[in-house]
């Protein structure tokens, strides 16, 4: 993710910062620096004001992050793979490589983060309640943060998908008719009211009422409710429709082979400008040896073209891990999420018979959307 700083992995679990995060990390500070600590603590120092602020708001963000783990591990123990968490402007998201199975296991993994920041919200307020005629200042950070969590709280158990509460919506809905694509056009359904909602409720703040932060701020949340809503269920009728399907059935043979000793100014100037080519075989004496994709060739500096052959830079078929022609698609799939990839050669008897890609797979599900295919 181009858009993310990789931070580290907790619980083998990789942790990324999204560049909005930094936005709204110094929106916070700022909030409880400037205005919100002064207020109801004239007689602290500038200094303690801004100690206290940063220290709320990073213990703000670490609640977030447990939030995220405690899907994350839940999911885990529940057969769901969790490849990152990735905390941004609104919080914090956890990449599944795969949607559950059950609805059982839909609805733990929902409840977890919720479940998770009412215990750390109640044990903030423990510290406050223990510590208000001892010290200060981490009285009144306990005092914000315990409101926070339970205000996180709250919030993602609003019953609209992809929120935590629309998920254990989903899951109820799941168990007791047993058609999860319905369940999940419900939970979607009401999960664009609720952002609806948001946009309206914030338009109006701005009309009557003249709060212009407050309600561009619900405008800006029900935006994007609305788009997280609509890409959720995007999402999981793509899964449906690929549902069943082999590799072979998917799979591309438009593909065009070069030779590895060619350099990447000779595979730009002859293949990719004139033709279009975006993805190509790489073969040798003794069949394909890799697959070279455009962003192989982006990570060439253009100086350096006329020099590196496309053989050091493609992804051998050892990296590729190949797919058999019966293999199932959803599979190669969350293969490709996990690994990052973008095609992946279905080999039968030793040769490459053809390719799955990203783009192949979003044109075939658009045919036969087009076509009135279920």
């Amino acid at each position: 993710m181009k858009s993310s700083l990789n931070i580290g992995r907790i619980f083998g679990i990789q942790f990324r910062l999204h560049y909005t995060w930094f936005a709204i990390f110094l929106l916070v500070t700022v909030s409880f620096s400037w205005q919100l600590f002064p207020a109801a603590y004239p007689d602290w120092s500038q200094f303690l004001y801004w100690s206290i602020g940063i220290a709320t708001s990073l213990l703000f963000f670490a609640s977030v992050l447990a939030h995220e783990l405690a899907h994350s591990l839940v999911g885990r123990a529940n057969d769901i793979p969790v490849k990152s968490i990735t905390l941004f402007i609104f919080g914090g998201i956890a990449h599944m490589t795969r949607e559950a199975t059950k609805a059982s296991a839909e609805f733990k993994m929902a409840a977890a983060g919720p479940a998770c920041s009412l215990v750390i919200g109640g044990v903030f307020a423990l510290v406050w309640f223990l510590t208000q005629d001892i010290a200060e200042p981490l009285s009144a950070m306990a005092f914000y943060l315990a409101q926070i969590n339970a205000l996180l709280a709250v919030f993602n158990l609003i019953p609209g998908f992809p929120l935590d509460g629309g998920r254990v919506f989903r899951s109820l809905m799941w168990r007791f008719s047993g058609n999860y694509q319905r369940s999940t056009l419900i939970a979607t359904r009401v999960g664009q009211g609720i952002a609806y909602s948001f946009i309206l409720g914030g338009i109006l703040m701005v009309i009557l009422l003249q709060e212009w932060l407050g309600g561009l701020w619900l405008v800006f949340i029900g935006w994007f409710l609305q788009n997280a809503a609509s890409t959720s269920y995007r999402q999981t009728k793509w899964r449906q429709a690929l549902r069943g399907l082999s590799a072979s059935q998917v799979m591309t043979s438009e593909y065009t082979e070069v030779p590895p000793d060619i350099t990447t100014s000779e595979l730009v100037r002859e293949y990719v400008l004139p033709r279009g080519y975006s993805f190509f075989i790489v073969s040798g004496e003794g069949g394909a040896k890799g697959i070279l994709s455009l962003y192989n060739i982006k990570s060439v500096p253009q100086s350096k073209w006329d020099t590196t052959r496309v053989e050091e830079i493609m992804l051998s078929l050892d990296q590729l891990k190949p797919a058999r022609p019966e293999d199932d698609v959803l599979s190669l799939v969350e293969r490709m999420e996990a690994d990052e990839l973008n095609q992946i050669p279905v080999v039968a008897e030793g040769r490459i018979i053809g390719l799955i890609t990203r783009d192949n797979l979003i044109r075939f599900i658009r045919a036969r959307s087009e076509l009135g295919m279920k």
